[in-house]
C-alpha cells in the first residue's frame, strides 16, 4: 500500500493554542515521544518566535533521532536564516515557509500585490532551498484562494526548490468535497515527484474529514496535531487520521509508519504537559472511547466484540474496559460483572437482582455525608494537613477527622477516608477556571472508580472537599446497592 507521511506540528502549530505553551524540556520529552510513535516529520516549533523556542528548536534537532525536523519560516530572509541554524545538528531537517495567497489575506494583512506575492515566493524559497535540500512551502488560506492564483504560486515554489506543497485549510473553511477537489487541482497541476500535504484546521468540525478527503485526492503527507490541538478549535487530530487509515485501509489503500499503540501514551504525555484535559467522549484516546453501558451493546460485544468494536483498545494502547455497568446496562452484561467478582447466580436469583439494581439505578444518589467544615494548612517546609467535618445524614452526627498527605489534596481526601472508608481508588482529579480573574470561581471533578464528584468554589481545597464527597456518595450508594441487589428477593423465588 502507498506510505502517507505524518507531519506532527503539535510543538508548533499546537503549541499556538491558547494555554497550551510548553517548556524546553516539555517540548523535547513530546518530540522524543513522537519519535517512538514513529512520525515522519516533527515541526519542532518557530525559531524566529523568541529565543526560547529557537532553543528548544535546537534541542530537538540535536537529541532527537528518526523523524525529519522541521522548523516554520515566514517568507523573509531573518526568519529562514534563524531557522537554518536552528535545525543545523539535525541529519535529516526541513525549512517551512509560508505566505498567504487569498485576497482577504493579501489586501488587508499583507498589503501586497499578486505580482509582489509570487515573486516573494520564488526569491524566499530559493533562499530557503540554498540551507536545505528539503523545503516546504505553504500557501497560507488556500482554502479561500483564487485557484488560478493559488497555482501560480505553487508554480513558483517547486521552481525554486519546494519539494513539499502544503495546502492549508487556515481558517476550517471548506468541506471536504471542496478540499478533495483543491487537491485534486494542484496534483493535476504540479510535477508528479512533489509531495502535497493536506494541513486543515477544525473551526467546522471537518479537520480529520476534510484531511482524509485530501489523502483520497492524492495528497501523501497530513499535517495533524496529538489531541487535535491548535489555533482556535484545533487541527486535525493525529490519532483520528491515522486510526481511520488503519482502520479502513481496505477503502483508502494507504498506510503510515505510527506505532498505534504508542498513540494513549503520547495522547496522555501532551495532555500533561499543555494541561489540556482530553474529553471522555473523545475518539480513539478519551476515556469512553472502548466503553458500553447500553444493554444491547454490551450483549452484542461479549457475544462478538466486532459487533459494536471497530478495533480494539489494546491496538491504540488504551486500557481495554467494554462493560459499564449503568441504569441502561442488560442482564448478559451484569452476570458477566457478578462473574468478574467471582459471583454466580441461580437463573430465578439473577432475575430478582437485576431488578432490584435497575431499581436502584434509576433512584436518586443519596447525599450519606454532607461537608460541614474543611481546614488544610500547608505551605514550604511544612507537612499539609487536613481537618474535615462531615455530617452523616443517617442519623445526623457530626464527624470530624485530621490526616496528613502529600499534598493539601491528598491530605483533604486521607482525612475524608477516615470518615466514610477506603471505598474506592481516585482515578482522575481535574480543576478548571469557571470564571476569569484573580477571584476566579474553581470547578473541581473527580472520579472514584467511574463514580463522578463536581464541586465549585472560589476556595479549590473546598470545590476539591465537595468534589471527592459528591464521588463517595455515590460509590458509597453504588457498593450497598450492589449488595442490597445480591440478597436473595423471597418474592422472586
Amino acid at each position: 500500500m502507498t506510505h502517507v507521511r505524518i507531519f506532527d506540528t503539535t510543538l508548533r502549530d499546537g503549541e499556538q493554542a491558547p494555554g497550551c505553551t510548553m517548556t524546553r524540556d516539555e517540548k523535547l520529552d513530546v518530540a522524543h515521544q513522537l519519535a517512538r510513535l514513529g512520525v515522519d516529520i516533527i515541526e519542532a516549533g518557530f525559531p524566529a518566535a523568541s529565543p526560547g523556542d529557537f532553543d528548544a528548536v535546537h534541542a530537538i534537532a540535536t537529541e532527537v533521532a528518526g523523524p525529519v525536523i522541521c522548523g516554520l519560516a515566514r517568507a523573509n530572509e531573518a526568519d529562514i536564516d534563524r531557522c537554518a541554524a536552528s535545525l543545523a545538528a539535525a541529519p535529516r531537517r526541513r525549512i517551512h515557509t509560508f505566505l498567504a495567497t487569498s485576497d482577504i489575506h493579501l489586501q488587508y494583512k499583507l498589503r501586497m500585490s499578486r505580482g509582489e506575492v509570487v515573486e516573494t515566493v520564488a526569491r524566499m524559497v530559493r533562499h530557503a532551498s540554498e540551507r536545505s535540500e528539503d523545503v516546504e512551502f505553504s500557501p497560507e488560506d488556500a482554502g479561500r484562494s483564487d485557484p488560478a492564483f493559488l497555482y501560480e504560486v505553487l508554480a513558483a515554489a517547486v521552481e525554486n526548490g519546494a519539494t513539499t506543497l502544503n495546502i492549508p485549510d487556515t481558517v476550517g473553511y471548506v468541506t471536504p468535497d471542496e478540499y478533495g477537489a483543491l487537491i485534486r487541482g494542484v496534483r493535476e497541476t504540479m510535477p508528479g515527484d512533489i509531495v502535497i500535504s493536506t494541513h486543515c484546521h477544525d473551526d467546522l468540525g471537518l479537520a480529520v474529514a476534510n484531511s482524509l478527503a485530501g489523502v483520497r485526492a492524492g495528497a501523501r503527507q497530513i499535517e495533524c496535531t496529538i489531541n487535535g490541538l491548535g489555533e482556535r478549535a484545533g487541527n486535525a487530530s493525529l490519532e483520528e487520521c491515522v486510526m481511520a487509515l488503519h482502520t479502513r485501509a481496505a477503502y483508502f489503500g494507504l498506510t503510515t509508519g505510527i506505532v498505534t499503540r504508542e498513540l494513549a501514551s503520547t495522547s496522555r504525555l501532551v495532555s500533561q504537559c499543555t494541561g489540556v484535559r482530553v474529553p471522555p467522549n473523545k475518539a480513539i484516546v478519551g476515556a469512553n472511547a472502548f466503553a458500553h453501558e447500553a444493554g444491547i451493546h454490551q450483549d452484542g460485544v461479549l457475544k462478538n466484540p466486532l459487533t459494536y468494536e471497530i478495533m480494539s483498545a489494546v491496538s491504540v494502547g488504551m486500557e481495554a474496559k467494554p462493560l459499564v455497568l449503568g441504569k441502561h446496562s442488560g442482564r448478559h452484561a451484569f452476570r458477566k460483572h457478578l462473574e468478574d467478582l467471582g459471583i454466580r447466580l441461580s437463573d430465578g436469583d439473577l432475575v430478582g437482582a437485576f431488578s432490584r439494581f435497575k431499581d436502584s439505578a434509576d433512584q436518586k444518589t443519596p447525599e450519606r455525608y454532607a461537608l460541614v467544615h474543611v481546614q488544610v494548612s500547608c505551605g514550604t517546609g511544612s507537612i499539609p494537613t487536613a481537618t474535615v467535618r462531615l455530617r452523616r445524614t443517617e442519623d445526623d452526627a457530626l464527624l470530624t477527622e485530621s490526616a496528613q498527605g502529600a499534598g493539601p489534596v491528598d491530605a483533604l481526601c486521607q482525612a475524608i477516608n477516615k470518615i466514610v472508608g477506603d471505598v474506592g481508588i481516585l482515578t482522575e482529579f481535574a480543576v478548571d477556571a469557571v470564571t476569569e480573574g484573580i477571584n476566579a470561581v474553581g470547578a473541581v471533578t473527580i472520579d472514584v472508580e467511574g463514580h463522578v464528584g463536581y464541586g465549585v468554589d472560589t476556595d479549590i481545597i473546598v470545590a476539591s472537599a465537595r468534589a471527592y464527597v459528591a464521588a463517595l456518595n455515590k460509590r458509597c450508594s453504588y457498593l450497598s446497592g450492589r449488595d442490597r441487589c445480591l440478597r436473595p428477593d423471597p418474592v422472586v423465588r
